[in-house]
């Protein structure tokens, strides 16, 4: 794995480039969530309609495969890559995943971490990661974190450190002993403590890592204070590495997080904006060529940046998604077919829904990256917050019912 810094912007923002294997991808990149490889709704068949390879990056997390397909038999078909005949993606192993596993903290020991799954809980030790990482052998491997959320005291913030500074000793110990592959990201945390999480990103960096992944955030912290927390971070790690972060979704907070110097995006914000019938609609870089002011202003009427297709105002509407869009579903389908779809309770709903949102949100990190070679990054992380803060208010107003499901939609994205 090799990564280079190709541009800066005035704010702290950087467009990079990343190269895992025979994939090069820029960055700031979002890491599409899934569930044991494949996103929760597109088939990979349909993966080949979103645009590539930005569509080739895919997080996923190895707790997934407790049941089921036995790692031995993963690891004799010859990993993740092959076993999905996804040869071509970059596969981000991630033991952390908040719709399926998701970190316990009152449950997590000097052993290992906790987790809560579908199956029950589970507490996995570095030596049983580190097996579920020889068998997959992803792309990129996230080391165990003890995540705790803000209010912890700070005895247990420090705890949370020490256990994950030894976890993270372990996986290497491990991957060194069995010459397990994959780039190696260290996970840094430290709460809401300033120093903890200066003091947790040194020591991470002086360790044989190819990276860094960012993790703890979303978890209780302020919208004020995560800038600087964020800083702290980045300020101490060294620049020529990736830096990944986990819990930031929304499209302010990865322009809070790419302000900050992060690369990339470990988000379930699609997942969930799909779950609840919401089609993302804020303008990026082809759509704004293509939209008249009065087609935006009637696009964004529910908070600037997505449209509730549950809604029955959408029952006779023949129009697409978003004029200008480019996507397989605003290519060939209308809202009023999904407002159906969702009403007869049929999965396409979902499927072309994903589709949609997954491709709108790739364009939105695209549109980033090109405004920090730009040097315009700072104008348009400004523009983007103020507009979404006005069309808030009047949506208000004017859909209560519908606000209030979207507002439920970002909560559950910032939950997760």
């Amino acid at each position: 794995m090799n990564f280079s810094v190709k541009a800066l912007s005035k704010g702290g923002g950087r467009a990079g480039v990343l190269q895992v294997g025979g994939c090069s991808l820029e960055t700031p990149a979002l890491l599409l969530s899934t569930r044991k490889g494949l996103p929760a709704f597109i088939s990979p068949d349909l993966l080949s309609t979103l645009p590539t390879p930005d569509s080739r990056l895919l997080q996923f997390s190895p707790l997934h495969f407790l049941e089921g397909i036995s790692l031995k038999a993963v690891s004799e078909m010859g990993g993740l890559h092959q076993m999905l005949g996804l040869k071509e993606h970059v596969f981000v192993a991630n033991p952390a995943d908040p719709i399926l596993s998701v970190p316990d903290y009152q449950s997590s020991n000097k052993i290992g971490a906790s987790f809560e799954t579908p199956s029950g809980r589970f507490l996995i030790k570095p030596g049983q990661y580190m097996e579920m990482i020889s068998s997959m052998r992803p792309d990129i491997w996230v080391t165990l974190a003890d995540e705790v959320p803000a209010w912890v005291s700070d005895k247990r913030n420090r705890v949370s450190i020490q256990r994950t500074m030894r976890w993270l000793d372990d996986c290497l110990a491990l991957a060194k002993a069995n010459d397990t592959g994959g780039a190696v990201f260290g996970s840094i945390i430290g709460g809401s403590k300033i120093n903890d999480r200066k003091y947790c990103a040194q020591e991470v960096s002086r360790r044989n890592v190819e990276g860094f992944n960012i993790v703890g955030f979303g978890l209780g912290e302020s919208m004020d204070e995560r800038p600087t927390l964020l800083r702290a971070v980045t300020e101490s790690l060294p620049e020529d590495k990736p830096r990944q972060i986990s819990g930031l979704g929304l499209p302010e907070e990865v322009l809070q997080g790419v302000a900050a110097g992060v690369d990339l995006f470990n988000s379930t914000y699609i997942y969930h904006l799909t779950i609840g019938g919401f089609a993302l609609t804020f303008p990026s870089e082809e759509i704004e060529r293509h939209v008249s002011v009065d087609q935006l202003n009637d696009t964004i009427r529910d908070d600037g940046t997505k449209i509730n297709l549950k809604a029955t105002i959408y029952r006779k509407d023949t129009s697409r998604i978003l004029e200008g869009c480019k996507c397989y579903t605003c290519q060939n389908h209308t809202k009023a077919y999904i407002n159906h779809l969702f009403n007869v309770h049929e999965m396409l709903a979902q499927i072309l829904l994903e589709i949609h949102n997954t491709y709108h949100y790739l364009g939105f990190f695209r549109k980033i990256r090109d405004t920090i070679r730009e040097g315009t990054f700072e104008e348009f992380r400004q523009k983007f917050v103020e507009s979404r803060r006005e069309h808030a208010a009047p949506a208000a107003a004017d859909n209560t019912d519908t606000d209030s499901a979207a507002d439920n939609a970002d909560t559950a994205a910032l939950c997760a």
